[in-house]
């Protein structure tokens, strides 16, 4: 077992002198401590695996020991001895942050139990902190996450083209990330020192729009008060994102396309125009050769923003990133402090991996968001998440609901779905699922690539 540390701490020596003796013999090393004043000084000089720690004591009872030593932030398991009577306050105990609780009188084999269910508990919690961090560092790039081949083919692209000045126009449905590859590009190449500005198109009123992107000189228009830089002279040096460009009016696409041309901005209401250097990446999740066939978008400016294009899969095409994601979502979630220890159970993992995610990685965020809010205890179950991602899950594929009486479509459709359900079941493990589906592992690496999930 190796030497484990161990404090005890309890006003009766006796009992003290009995725990210390049964614990060397199991292999711990055991200091002692009287009360909670004394144990506080024994923390503070030693670093210790296990806390043991009677409730009712003198100078400083259990309860405020462990309060105490939760916010000196102890991070081992406490575990609260109590004699009958105290048991409601070792519940209480346990809601402040204590591992368990023993009641007293106890045999050895009690003590010793819980003592091997804490040191499993803290070696699994070092497990997964380790597999989370080599997952994270073999699967990220720029604050994306993905083990997906078309992501990855995204990387690369990413990595050529994150230097150059070439403009970069990124496609895919509202919640793929966008914005996200957007930064990556940005923060891999030459001008990650330099600002970084977002603005969504559709989200500022026309009539503001051109104000907010090039500026404007005071008195230029009624609410006009004071001379205003705009996003393109903010972004100088750096890059300017504009989200969902194809929501920008007509007009403004004139002047926009003048920029990209000749590198110059005017304020509105300015009789000169101002030289600067930023590098536009652009993004939408409208058909935009649609729209300039309907005249809705300029041509021009099209050719102009989309001289190399980004195509981001949704994430219904990258399935065996939805584990990943999952268990990202849930330790940077806004309660993530508080539970870093929970976990997915197959159940639920499978629904979310069955699931069409029309929201895409936004959609799953805010599910693992509210899943993680509703469950009790360390597991997140099906019935924790949203009614439409377990009705979604369950429901046939697509190709069947839509009355499509094709074979080899139905066909196509169940395989995607029992893949789906193989890799939910082995946590994205290829080759246990392969076994599962009773093919041969290379027969569903082909499956994956044909079927653009791979």
């Amino acid at each position: 077992m190796g030497s484990k540390h161990i404090l005890i701490i309890d006003d009766e020596e006796n009992l003290r002198h009995m725990l210390t003796l049964m614990l060397t013999r199991q292999g711990y090393v055991a200091d002692s401590a009287a009360h909670g004043e004394k144990a506080l000084s024994c923390i503070k000089d030693k670093a210790y695996d296990f806390i043991l720690c009677d409730i009712r004591m003198p100078e400083m009872d259990g309860k405020t020991f462990l309060a105490r030593a939760l916010e000196q932030h102890v991070n081992v398991p406490i575990i609260m001895m109590s004699a009958y009577g105290t048991v409601e306050t070792a519940v209480e105990c346990m809601k402040m942050g204590a591992y368990d609780f023993i009641s007293k009188p106890f045999k050895k084999d009690e003590i010793v139990m819980v003592l091997k269910k804490a040191e499993e508990r803290e070696r699994l919690k070092e497990e997964n902190s380790q597999l989370r961090a080599a997952v994270s560092g073999r699967f990220a790039f720029g604050g994306i996450l993905s083990r997906n081949a078309r992501m990855e083919d995204i990387f690369s692209q990413i990595r050529k083209v994150a230097d150059l000045k070439t403009t970069v126009m990124i496609l895919g449905e509202s919640g793929t990330g966008k914005e996200l590859v957007a930064r990556a590009i940005h923060n891999n190449g030459g001008r990650a020192s330099k600002p970084f500005v977002a603005v969504n198109c559709g989200a500022i009123p026309e009539n503001l729009l051109e104000s907010e992107l090039f500026g404007h000189v005071r008195g230029a228009f009624t609410d006009a008060s004071d001379d205003k830089t705009g996003l393109f002279e903010q972004a100088d040096g750096g890059t300017l994102f504009l989200d969902e460009v194809g929501d920008m009016p007509l007009a403004l696409q004139v002047k926009l396309l003048r920029v990209l041309q000749d590198e110059q901005i005017r304020r509105v209401g300015a009789n000169s125009s101002r030289k600067v250097d930023v590098r536009v990446v652009s993004a939408t999740s409208r058909d935009l050769l649609a729209d300039v066939k309907l005249g809705a978008f300029r041509e021009d400016l099209y050719f102009r923003l989309n001289v190399f294009c980004l195509n981001l899969p949704p994430l219904r095409e990258r399935v065996e990133d939805i584990p990943l994601l999952a268990e990202h979502f849930i330790r940077t979630g806004a309660n993530g402090a508080e539970r870093h220890s929970l976990r997915i159970e197959p159940d639920a993992m499978r629904c979310l991996m069955s699931y069409g995610w029309p929201g895409n990685i936004r959609e799953l965020e805010n599910a693992i968001e509210r899943a993680a809010i509703l469950c009790d205890g360390g597991n997140i179950t099906s019935s924790n998440l949203p009614s439409s991602v377990m009705a979604g899950a369950d429901s046939h594929p697509q190709s069947i609901r839509d009355e499509n009486l094709s074979i080899k479509k139905a066909e196509e459709a169940m395989e995607r779905d029992l893949i789906g359900k193989a890799l939910a079941k082995t946590g994205g493990n290829r080759t246990q699922a392969a076994k599962i589906l009773e093919i041969s592992h290379r027969s569903l690496l082909y499956k994956l690539k044909e079927f653009g999930i791979e």
